[in-house]
């Protein structure tokens, strides 16, 4: 089973962080979070963390087993590109482009389906909310802090209550 998370706009380019990545394929998932922890690179840390991310992922929503799994694939791509200028001689302006990433990082089982758990899903419980309240709990409502109910009796003049001046825009003055 392949489990997969996404690491959106690092703001470190894409072929600098390939540098760490290429390292990193084929690697236990364990060993690799070692690998990251030692490294000297800025990319290192990011990767780490979704490294950590996709083998929580992994354990807790899928069941699977951390010492079963290794990184199978890792896709960087480009994310954001800022684009800025450069003051040069003669009043020239060079471009510079500050280039930005997009990480994905796939993890797949070495043993398919080995010392794997059932996850229990959670059921929710639907509640839909009562359509008439009475005048009763209303009051106590309104006595306990809370925001006064309004009917629609209560409301006149295309949703404006009673009492309260209507409010009127002008563009020119008349």
């Amino acid at each position: 089973m392949k489990v997969h998370a996404t690491l959106n706009n690092l703001r470190i380019s894409p072929r600098k962080v390939r540098l760490v990545t290429h390292a990193l394929i084929g690697v236990d998932a364990k060993e690799a979070v070692l690998q990251l922890d030692k490294q000297v690179k800025r990319t290192a840390l990011p990767l780490q963390k979704l490294l950590e991310s996709t083998l929580s992922n992994a354990i807790h929503n899928f069941g699977l087993d951390e010492a079963n799994l290794y990184i199978s694939e890792i896709r960087v791509g480009d994310g954001l590109k800022l684009k800025r200028w450069l003051p040069r001689a003669f009043g020239r302006a060079t471009p510079l482009i500050r280039r930005g990433s997009n990480v994905t990082l796939f993890l797949e089982e070495k043993v398919e389906g080995k010392n794997r758990k059932t996850v229990k899903k959670k059921v929710e419980k639907v509640v839909l909310p009562d359509t008439e309240i009475a005048d009763e709990e209303k009051e106590e409502k309104i006595s306990q802090g809370g925001r006064p109910l309004i009917d629609k009796k209560d409301v006149s003049n295309k949703g404006m209550q009673k009492g309260v001046a209507k409010k009127v825009f002008q563009r020119k003055a008349i």
